[in-house]
């Protein structure tokens, strides 16, 4: 392919071949329940564990060698579960312990027997995120967690020690691991009696091995030598690396060999397992009620657990916070569920990753902190957990200016901006307690990845032009669909979330002035209702109106749309202009333009 990473391949190999002797798995049933898991965390040495499956009988090493870094292949350069035996896409390091923790703790959860073994770099012990991986291994007991760190003592740019010293033994062992060092990883006898050891490991308390080895192991002038982290050998080298491996040097005939196409046929389908879940009894808040959405979330999720968490048997649903319990509204959920409910502190980047791993092992798994930590913070997290197809749902509570007096620091703004990156996330903004107490409902029974956010006023119950309820009894939410709260033949103002009622009081000014103006809701955003943005086009200007980076949001997405359909109707945007201040949400909305008053005056001169 000439490009990847032969050293970390060759130092790991030993410890691979032992790992997959010992795990219990099947090639010819790759996603066999009973499974052990195996996360390469480090990624990149790719061609040591395709090896090592391929002698295991997962696919033909003909395959992976025509196919290995080649577009359209089974085969990327880092290890992504397409490939039959790799259970996750691990992406950049540091982030392979969080998806094996989540495992680990969802094989506790449910009662099962299945081990976890979660291969790292020592170079990749500096993220931070692994510290907070390893508290909660320690914190939850989870001893059927093995960490195996290939302790080459090189990393791209040289020795691990000059690039940023770190002494393993007493991270892990200091926070509670039992650390175990393996002096010669090369051996299989010492590395097989370590691993054993930690595979029977019923104590409580998780194990890593630190396994010191040799980068480049086998090749003498590869050995010890940081550049073949990640340089492949020109083909004079490689002669002379196979003729000291004793082995014999085909290097042209595979060089012929990868003209051929590329074989599809051992790619792996996306894990299609997700639980049953019954909705439970929706909840309807009265006219005259004023209550906040995260409130109607907390109900809803406490719904969901009476509904699906019964007593005496594994749970189906699990919720993880950190740190915020009361003012995401767990509270209830956690009273009834506390085996399903897990508290992992201060710890979003590893919180965001556990959650990803656990909600792809037929838990159905709530992840729950403020926007700016749920979105902001942990955006790269969300990112490889929709690499993964995974089915987390991230309930992000206190988005927007309706943060208020916490200041800008704490109102996520760009909570859309950022999700419309991804290609397998929905976004969900609720406009009140009852259009947030379905949408629940709906994302807990619905597999993928789904983002709901919310702020955190109280709001009033969404109305009809009569006074009753809007969403109802009878409201079923469904994705891609627009409700239109208010009908007008004049213009449309098009919006979501906290904002909503201030649009409808912009609608009662512009009635009182004779102007006929529609409201329609959008709380589904990604996938967005396209033809109501359509029928509002043909009514005549539109303007958008959202709490969010007028940019990047609903105003941005319905200008694309109108574009790519040669449409051109008046059009304003409304939005977060700059970054807000400490005030109340009603200040901070007038001060952009986004309470009722500025939003009627907006549109009576757009209408003219």
């Amino acid at each position: 392919a000439a490009s990847g990473h032969p050293g970390g391949s060759l130092s790991s190999l030993d410890m691979l071949l032992v790992a997959y002797g010992l795990l219990k798995h099947d090639p010819e049933n790759p996603r066999m329940a009973e499974r052990d898991r195996m996360v390469e965390s480090i990624g990149h040495i790719s061609p040591g564990v395709y090896s090592v499956l391929a002698e295991n009988g997962y696919f033909s090493e003909e395959d992976f060698l025509i196919g290995f870094r080649r577009t359209g292949s089974g085969f990327p350069g880092h290890v992504e579960s397409i490939v039959p035996g790799v259970e996750w896409d691990t992406g950049n390091l540091g982030q392979g312990l969080s998806t094996a923790v989540g495992m680990a703790h969802a094989f506790k959860i449910q009662g099962r027997k299945n081990r976890v073994f979660c291969l790292m770099g020592d170079g990749e012990q500096q993220k931070g995120q692994i510290t907070e991986a390893i508290r909660h291994a320690v914190k939850y007991k989870l001893d059927n967690l093995t960490v195996l760190i290939d302790r080459n003592r090189l990393q791209i740019c040289g020795s691990t020690e000059e690039v940023m010293p770190q002494c393993m033994e007493k991270l892990y062992g200091g926070l509670g691991f039992n650390a175990v060092q393996v002096k010669d990883g090369h051996d299989y006898q010492q590395l097989y009696q370590a691993m054993r050891a930690a595979y029977r490991n019923i104590s409580g308390v998780p194990t890593v091995l630190i396994v010191r080895t040799v980068m480049g192991k086998g090749i003498s002038f590869m050995e010890n030598k940081a550049k073949y982290h990640g340089s492949p050998l020109p083909p004079d080298m490689l002669a002379d690396a196979l003729a000291e491996l004793g082995v014999e040097n085909d290097f042209a005939h595979w060089q012929d060999r990868r003209k051929e196409p590329v074989s599809t046929e051992t790619i792996m389908p996306p894990r299609a397992d997700y639980p049953e879940v019954q909705p439970g009894d929706p909840i309807v808040y009265a006219a005259d009620e004023k209550t906040d959405c995260r409130s109607g979330y907390g109900n809803a999720l406490l719904g969901l657990a009476e509904a699906n968490n019964q007593q005496g048997k594994p749970p189906k649903i699990v919720g993880i916070s950190c740190d915020l319990e009361g003012s995401v509204k767990m509270g209830g959920f956690h009273k009834h569920s506390p085996d399903a409910y897990l508290e992992l502190g201060i710890q979003e980047h590893h919180a965001a990753g556990t959650a990803g791993a656990m909600s792809c092992e037929n838990l159905v798994t709530f992840f729950s902190t403020f926007g700016s930590f749920a979105v902001s913070e942990v955006y790269n997290q969300n990112r490889l957990n929709d690499f993964n197809h995974s089915n987390v749902k991230v309930v992000a509570t206190h988005v927007g200016l309706d943060v208020g007096e916490d200041g800008p620091t704490h109102q996520c703004i760009d909570y859309l901006g950022l999700m419309k990156n991804y290609f397998r996330f929905s976004v969900f903004i609720p406009c009140d307690p009852n259009q947030t107490d379905r949408i629940i409902r709906y994302i807990a029974c619905a597999p993928g990845n789904h983002f709901v956010g919310m702020g955190r006023s109280k709001t009033p119950t969404i109305t009809r032009e009569d006074g009753s309820v809007f969403y109802d009894a009878d409201y079923v939410f469904t994705p891609g669909k627009a409700d239109w709260l208010r009908q007008g033949g004049d213009a449309t103002i098009i919006t979501y979330g906290a904002v909503t009622p201030a649009c409808i009081e912009a609608w009662q000014q512009l009635k009182g002035m004779g102007k006929s103006v529609g409201v329609l809701n959008m709380a589904s955003l990604l996938p967005i209702d396209v033809e109501a943005v359509l029928e509002a086009a043909e009514i005549g200007p539109i303007v958008t109106v959202e709490d969010h980076h007028i940019d990047t949001g609903l105003g941005a997405s319905v200008a694309t749309i109108l574009l790519d359909k040669g449409l051109a109707p008046k059009m304003k945007r409304l939005g977060v202009r700059h970054y807000g201040g400490s005030g109340s949400p009603a200040d901070l909305y007038k001060q952009q333009g986004l309470d009722g008053e500025s939003i009627a005056a907006t549109m009576q001169k757009l209408i003219g």
